[in-house]
C-alpha cells in the first residue's frame, strides 16, 4: 500500500509540474491527487471506519489553514478595493528596480516575523500588483517575496507554523530562535537579494491612476488601518485565548466587515456592493485555496501510513546520524512535501534540551527550505496563486536563488 500512496503522490506532483505543457489548472491535478490517495487507502485499508475518523480529523486541521487563507484573501481584498495599499506605494518614493528590490524585501523580512509568513505573502503580493506593471518585473519580485516572507518567519516564534510548534513544545525558547536564527535567516534572504541585483537593474513606471475615487479618504485610511490591525492582531489573539489563527483572522474580517457596511450604507446599492465583503471575496483566487487543499489531504495518507515519520528516520542511517545532514535534508525535502510532520516526527524521535543546535537548525531548515519550491511552503502556494506564476517559472528563475540562500544559512549553523 505504501509504494501505491508514494507512485499517486509522485505522479500526481509531475503532473502539477508540467500543468503548463499539459494546458490543464494545476488545483484540478491537485485535488484528484488528493482524492485518489485516499480512495487508494481506504481500498487497502482494512478498518475502513478508521479511515473515516482519520479523514475527518485531518479535514478539521486543513479546514484551519483554509479558512485562514480565505479570511486573509478577504481582508486583503477589500484593503485594495479601497486603494489602501496606495498608502504604502506612494510612501515608496523610488523607482529604481534594485532599490524597490530590497526595500520591499526586508519590509516582507521584519513583517513576516511579526505577522506570520503566510498573511504577509499575502500582504505583499498586493503591494507588489500596485507597484510593478510588467510581468517579469512582478514575477521576480514576488518570488524573492516568498523568499523573504520564509526566511523573516523562520526567525520568530510566531513566524512560521514549524517555529511555533517547536516553540510551543519547549524545544526553542524565543529569545534561543531569535539570537540563534537571525543572521541565517539574514543570509538566507540577502544571498539572492545580492545575486538579483546584479541583473535587476534600471527604472519602473509605476501605475498611475486618474479614476476619481469612489471612496473618502478617510474612509480609505479607516478600512487601511482595521485590516492592518486585524491581521497584527491574529498572534495577539491566539496568546490571550489560546484558540487557533484562524479564529483570530476570522474575527479580525469580522470587523472589518461592520465598518465597511457602516461606512458605505448611505450609498447606491451598485457601488456600496464593490466596496462589500461578497464582492471581495469573489475576486479572491478560489483556484489558489483549492490547490492547496488537494495537496494537503494528498499528503495527508502519507503521514498516516507513516511514509514521512520512516523517512525523516531512515535520514538518520543515510548520513551516519550527521546531526547538521540530517536536518539539511529535512528542510530540502520540506519543498516537496508538508514541513509540518517531518517537524512533528522530529520532535517524537529525538530528545535534545531545550535551545540546542539541533532544534535551532531544525527550526532555520523546516521554515526556509520550502522556499527552494513555489508548492513548498503556504507562502509560495499564496503567491502562486494570487499571480498565477507556474512552478516551472519559479523552478527555472527561483528555485536555484533559494537554495543558495537556504545553504547560506545552513553554512553558518554547520560551522558557527
Amino acid at each position: 500500500m505504501i509504494a501505491g500512496l508514494i507512485i499517486l503522490f509522485l505522479v500526481g506532483y509531475m503532473l502539477i509540474i508540467f500543468e503548463t505543457t499539459l494546458r490543464v489548472d494545476k488545483a484540478a491535478f491537485s485535488l484528484l491527487t488528493g482524492v485518489g490517495s485516499w480512495v487508494y487507502y481506504i481500498y487497502n485499508a482494512e478498518n475502513k471506519e478508521l479511515v473515516n475518523e482519520q479523514l475527518t480529523h485531518a479535514l478539521g486541521d486543513i479546514s484551519g489553514i483554509l479558512f485562514f487563507l480565505l479570511a486573509a484573501m478577504t481582508i486583503v481584498e477589500l484593503i485594495d478595493a479601497h486603494n489602501g495599499f496606495d498608502i504604502i506605494s506612494k510612501a515608496v518614493t523610488t523607482n529604481s528596480r534594485r532599490k524597490l528590490l530590497w526595500i520591499i524585501a526586508f519590509i516582507t523580512f521584519f513583517a513576516s516575523a511579526i505577522l506570520d509568513n503566510l498573511t504577509t505573502a499575502i500582504v505583499m503580493t498586493a503591494l507588489v500588483q500596485k507597484i510593478f506593471t510588467e510581468k517579469k518585473d512582478k514575477w521576480l519580485m514576488l518570488g524573492i517575496v516568498i523568499i523573504a516572507a520564509n526566511a523573516g518567519g523562520a526567525w520568530s516564534p510566531i513566524g512560521d507554523v514549524t517555529t511555533t510548534m517547536l516553540w510551543l513544545n519547549k524545544k526553542i525558547s524565543a529569545s534561543g530562535i531569535i539570537t540563534s536564527a537571525l543572521i541565517p535567516s539574514i543570509l538566507c534572504l540577502c544571498t539572492p537579494l545580492a545575486i538579483t541585483s546584479i541583473f535587476f537593474k534600471g527604472k519602473i513606471e509605476k501605475k498611475t491612476t486618474h479614476e476619481e475615487p469612489k471612496y473618502s479618504l478617510k474612509e480609505r485610511n479607516l478600512v487601511f488601518g482595521i485590516g492592518i490591525l486585524s491581521l497584527l492582531m491574529v498572534p495577539v489573539f491566539k496568546q490571550l485565548t489560546h484558540l487557533p489563527p484562524y479564529m483570530g483572522i476570522l474575527a479580525g474580517l469580522a470587523v472589518l466587515w461592520i465598518t465597511t457596511e457602516f461606512i458605505h450604507r448611505k450609498k447606491e446599492e451598485e457601488l456600496k456592493g464593490k466596496f462589500s465583503v461578497m464582492h471581495a471575496i469573489e475576486k479572491t483566487d478560489v483556484k489558489s485555496i483549492l490547490f492547496f487543499l488537494g495537496i494537503l489531504i494528498a499528503i495527508k495518507p502519507l503521514e498516516l501510513t507513516g511514509v514521512l515519520s520512516s523517512l525523516a528516520n531512515n535520514l538518520n542511517g543515510i548520513f551516519y546520524n550527521n546531526e547538521n545532514a540530517v536536518v539539511y535534508s529535512i528542510g530540502l525535502i520540506s519543498s516537496i512535501v508538508d514541513n509540518v510532520p517531518l517537524v512533528a516526527a522530529s520532535i517524537s524521535m529525538y530528545d535534545y534540551p531545550i535551545d540546542s543546535h539541533f532544534w535551532q537548525f531544525l527550526a532555520y531548515a523546516a521554515g526556509t527550505g520550502g522556499s527552494c519550491l513555489i508548492i513548498g511552503s503556504a507562502a509560495g502556494v499564496a503567491v502562486m496563486g494570487l499571480d498565477n506564476i507556474s512552478f516551472g517559472w519559479y523552478l527555472k528563475r527561483i528555485s536555484i536563488l533559494a537554495l543558495i540562500g537556504y545553504t547560506c544559512g545552513a553554512i553558518w549553523f554547520w560551522f558557527i
